[in-house]
């Protein structure tokens, strides 16, 4: 996930006033919902690391529409709570998929590379599906490029996932996945610090207003 990713709870008005703008973004979280559930659960299944890594874009970019549609409107207060959140989950989660990398490094087994490619063509087909939807407000306002972007960008990780499967069956090892697995994760610890950061950063700026607190003068 990009920094762009994160950055749409804060942008304005536009693409909420557009109809079928707000159709497309609930199409495409149903379905990001839908791939994050998929995902997750075959990842487990098939010991694929890479695939429970790629589900996590798919669950930042579900919470990136639902803020979209529902805070977008609202007081800063009100998109910086909603972000806090996402920023935590995402946190979270990609610490959790660091975690069962690291376990597999040491104790894994090798993953099941028809799983990874089946599932990461299915995710890559989601992806690409949503991108062309999205593909002529590519050059709207900022709400509209993030999230443009941030698909774009996903159907290259389903790429990574695909290749990783292939190269787990040419060489019988698991190695690809958790190289995968690793990358993906880092992306998502990374965004999800920088979208907590942001969110403490403008929920603290209102209460320092609030106190009365107002800069120095400068000496005359």
């Amino acid at each position: 996930m990009t920094d762009s990713c994160c950055e749409s709870a804060s942008a304005g008005q536009q693409a909420l006033n557009d109809p079928r703008w707000r159709r497309i973004l609930w199409v495409a979280l149903a379905l990001n919902l839908l791939m994050f559930g998929v995902e997750a659960v075959a990842g487990l299944l098939a010991h694929s690391r890479s695939l429970q890594a790629d589900s996590l874009d798919f669950l930042g970019d579900a919470a990136n529409y639902a803020i979209g549609l529902g805070v977008a409107g609202l007081a800063l207060q009100w998109r910086a709570r909603a972000a806090l959140i996402k920023g935590l989950t995402i946190l979270l989660f990609g610490l959790g998929v660091l975690a069962s990398a690291l376990w597999g490094l040491v104790y894994g087994a090798t993953p099941d590379p028809y799983s990874m490619g089946i599932v990461g063509l299915v995710a890559l087909v989601v992806n690409v599906t949503v991108a062309l939807m999205l593909f002529r407000y590519r050059a709207g306002d900022a709400n509209m490029r993030s999230v443009w972007i941030c698909s774009r960008n996903d159907a290259i990780n389903n790429v990574l996932v695909i290749a990783a499967g292939g190269a787990v069956y040419g060489l019988g090892s698991g190695l690809p996945d958790l190289v995968v697995a690793f990358v993906m994760a880092a992306l998502g610890i990374s965004g999800g610090w920088q979208v907590t950061r942001q969110s403490i950063a403008e929920l603290r700026r209102p209460a320092a207003t609030s106190e009365g607190t107002a800069p120095a003068r400068e000496p005359t």
